[in-house]
């Protein structure tokens, strides 16, 4: 049996104890009434505010948007077939955000920002940012000035696009307006090369996880 040394229980003790906090932590748990079409009732959470990151036990998180008076409605951030009646659920006290920089570039990330490429985590510097916030008006924008060619020679010929424009593809299912876009992202290549590169971001919300996966392979990512 090996000897107790006084001088290593001590220090234990005090390692312990100078990590110890007498302040209380209380968490608002709410429990889960209803579950269906990605979208979470959840009776409890009185102090939620819109906007706010709720967790599930099994660790999928979800977006409190529909404040009522006796439950929350909230929008999952991921499978709900997990999820079930009766579960509980507790605030984070943070407010939808993601993490930004251009670390993300080149990148798969879901609707947290969190990295589902199998690359690792995002690096280089980040900056927080809501998923809600107010657009900057007019007056704070950067004027409209440089022309960005698609690559496409029927549009750059016939629709003068710039670079900060908004623009907006209409047409039936399978027209080709997503492959417009894609097209338009790998034409941006040689402005990368000259040192000029235009920050192309592919919004999937909504898309089988089959067509983002063509879509990063299209890529190249």
């Amino acid at each position: 049996m090996s000897q107790i040394r006084p001088d290593e229980v001590s220090s234990i003790l005090k390692e312990q104890i100078s990590g110890f906090s007498g302040a209380a932590s209380l968490e608002e748990v709410g429990t889960v009434l209803q579950v269906g079409d990605g979208i979470a009732r959840i009776f409890g959470l009185f102090g939620v505010q819109s906007g706010e990151l709720v967790e599930f036990d099994n660790g999928i998180r979800a977006v409190a948007l529909n404040l009522e008076e006796d439950n929350v409605g909230a929008v999952l951030m991921g499978s709900s077939t997990d999820i079930k009646e009766g579960d509980k659920v507790k605030r984070t006290g943070k407010i939808a955000s993601i993490n930004v920089g251009h670390g993300m570039l080149g990148r798969v990330v879901n609707t947290l920002g969190e990295p589902i490429d199998g690359k690792g985590p995002i690096s280089g510097e980040v900056f927080d940012m809501p998923l809600e916030r107010k657009a900057p008006g007019v007056l704070f924008r950067e004027p409209v000035k440089e022309p960005l060619q698609t690559g496409i020679k029927a549009i750059d010929a016939m629709i003068p696009i710039g670079r900060g424009q908004r623009e907006l593809i209409i047409g039936d299912r399978q027209t080709g307006k997503t492959t417009i876009a894609l097209d338009t992202i790998i034409n941006q290549k040689e402005f990368y090369e000259k040192g000029q590169p235009v920050y192309c971001i592919y919004v999937a919300c909504g898309q089988k996880e089959s067509t983002v996966k063509r879509i990063a392979r299209t890529r190249g990512i």
